[in-house]
């Protein structure tokens, strides 16, 4: 049994639309903070992947219970990264940013079932932290200070112009449709994408990544 601190994690979230650079930032924070990360946008992914191979559609409200009920979810640890594992598969990052992920991630996202799932998995990732003896996590996504942590101890948006987004996701050879995951991430009806009104916003576009890690570093040492 793990000995557990007395303290609970502080809480970083990092939120933002597709090839923002969430994942890179939150990477790179944890790194220098050694702090646990968390990318929820795996897990979307991850989820995904599952309901896909079996075949279940995004719009089927019953099917998508069924699926999910017979997922069992473990959590690993990478580096400093968090990786949910569901019924024992792990999954590598070029098996989760194929174009048929890329297409159906945003329509399974929406469902309210799915969010949910991953809703308390998400939570309870508080615990897993103070268990492995993490000060702290960076948890990268699009609605972690709105719903996950909304009283997360720092809220940062990233946010850049969609030229450069797309431009990212080519240099990375990855076909993502930016345009259309913006719409649908902006425009469910369950945790839509929207920066919350006490976060710290930067627009990556004109900062590189060594800049905004010392901008927040600089966030992080003054709470």
């Amino acid at each position: 049994m793990h000995h557990i601190l007395s303290k609970p994690p502080t809480l970083i979230s990092i939120d933002g639309a597709a090839a923002t650079g969430k994942s890179s930032t939150a990477r790179a924070l944890a790194k220098e903070l050694k702090f646990l990360h968390v990318d929820t946008g795996a897990h979307f992914r991850i989820v995904c992947f599952h309901l896909l191979a079996k075949g279940i559609d995004p719009s089927d409200r019953m099917a998508l219970e069924a699926g999910l009920d017979k997922f069992s979810t473990v959590t690993e640890i990478e580096g400093l990264s968090a990786i949910l594992t569901i019924n024992e598969q792990s999954l590598d990052d070029s098996a989760l940013r194929t174009p048929e992920i890329n297409n159906a991630v945003s329509k399974f996202a929406s469902a309210a079932s799915v969010r949910d799932f991953l809703l308390n998995y998400q939570r309870s990732l508080t615990t897993f932290a103070q268990e492995h003896h993490f000060e702290g996590m960076v948890v990268e996504g699009r609605d972690i200070g709105t719903v996950v942590f909304p009283k997360a101890h720092l809220k940062i948006f990233l946010h850049a112009d969609e030229a450069t987004r797309i431009a990212r996701r080519e240099t990375d050879g990855q076909e993502d449709p930016i345009s259309q995951r913006d719409a649908l991430d902006s425009t469910r009806k369950i945790a839509p994408l929207t920066c919350p009104e006490d976060a710290f916003k930067i627009n990556t576009s004109l900062h590189s990544l060594e800049q905004v890690v010392t901008l927040l570093k600089e966030k992080v040492g003054n709470l």
